[in-house]
């Protein structure tokens, strides 16, 4: 392609005005979350808005608009359920983590802690008088869950509780209209575009709606199943039961961020058979037993069915995948972890809309 001074020209002003699109997204980032979450949950629930419209009963059938309303109080009352099923288990085990005497937690696991602190004392030549790691761990847990820790916690929990109750009316009310008229959102992504891409638009976005449908609902199937065999093979070895739920409720919330997630929250469930450990069994075995179980169930799932089961729902190569996660994770930590292989999904599609006289577009979006 020749590059003349007017082709730059259109170049150039297509990057400033690229670049100015990008810093009102990032300026009003809240505002762009809640349209990008309604219009997720629009996607998801779609479906169900186009049976309920679609149900006659003696020659009579639902509005559109009742539907759309219908659907949303279901999403609502999901809602409404896991909050009343997990926000206990949470603020319970706040508590205990207050009121936690980390002295006697340690010194059940005192043993290990013994070797380690030998192993420590031969590799750095430390003086026994002088260095006790009983103490520093117990020092650092203090440093971590102690009161004043836990009432900023608190104080952090109500202020995020009002922003939430902000994102959850402002969603809802977004989550309608685009559940009502299912055009809506695909008008406003048109809207600032001339009319002979509108065609590109609308292929690129019924991919992107199928195939993040794909994904999100396989993703939150996995988890659930994730959580129950969890907490039933936990509550197999004689955990408590509430104790139970609230590590399979960490391994199914945790299992959403690819590869990252179940490992932080690995860790966390040992922990918690370290405060709580199976009664009959001591702190030691309680931590074997946990570690093993999870070991098995999710790395049998971490890796050969999510990398599996990612390229296929977004039909990508699993290398591909990975290299997406890891660059993400780099860049954005947990955050990008968690929102790369649905962008990734988007810009793939799009690309291949716009782009596709490139070999390299062609080839990352040949499956598609």
């Amino acid at each position: 392609m020749l590059l003349t001074p007017p082709t730059l020209a259109r170049y150039a002003v297509g990057l400033l005005i690229a670049v100015a699109v990008a810093f009102l997204m990032w300026y009003f980032r809240s505002i762009v979350v809640y349209i990008l979450v309604s219009a997720l949950l629009a996607i998801i629930f779609k479906p169900l808005v186009g049976r309920l419209a679609r149900l006659r009963i003696r020659g009579w059938h639902l509005p559109r608009w009742a539907a759309a309303l219908a659907t949303l109080i279901l999403i609502w009352v999901l809602f409404v359920v896991a909050c009343t099923l997990f926000v206990p288990l949470v603020f319970d085990k706040l508590y205990q983590f207050a009121t936690l005497d980390f002295g006697s937690v340690l010194r059940s696991v005192e043993e290990p802690i013994a070797r380690m602190q030998e192993y420590l004392h031969d590799l750095f030549t430390l003086p026994d008088e002088r260095f006790s790691l009983t103490d520093s761990l117990i020092q650092w847990f203090k440093s971590i869950f102690d009161y004043d820790t836990i009432n900023t916690a608190f104080s952090s929990i109500v202020s995020l509780t009002l922003s939430a109750v902000i994102a959850f009316f402002s969603i809802s009310f977004i989550t309608f209209f685009f559940l009502k008229d299912d055009e809506l959102f695909l008008s406003m992504l048109k809207a600032p575009f001339p009319e002979r891409v509108h065609g590109n638009i609308e292929r690129a976005m019924s991919s992107v709606s199928q195939l993040l449908m794909r994904y999100f609902t396989g993703i939150l199937s996995e988890s659930c199943i994730l959580m129950i065999v969890i907490s039933v093979t936990m509550i197999f070895f004689g955990m408590r039961t509430q104790d139970a739920f609230f590590i399979g409720l960490i391994m199914g919330v945790m299992n959403v961020v690819p590869y990252a997630g179940p490992l932080i929250g690995g860790v966390m469930s040992v922990f918690m058979g370290v405060v709580t450990p199976i009664e009959g069994m001591t702190t030691g075995h309680t931590m074997f037993v946990i570690a093993g179980s999870l070991l098995i169930i999710k790395g049998f799932d971490d890796f050969v069915l999510q990398p599996t089961l990612y390229s296929e729902r977004v039909k990508a190569h699993p290398l591909e995948i990975f290299i997406v996660i890891l660059i993400a994770g780099s860049l954005a930590g947990i955050v990008g972890m968690l929102l790369a292989i649905p962008s990734y999904t988007v810009l793939r599609v799009f690309a291949k809309e716009f782009f596709s006289q490139f070999r390299l577009v062609q080839k990352l979006t040949e499956k598609i």
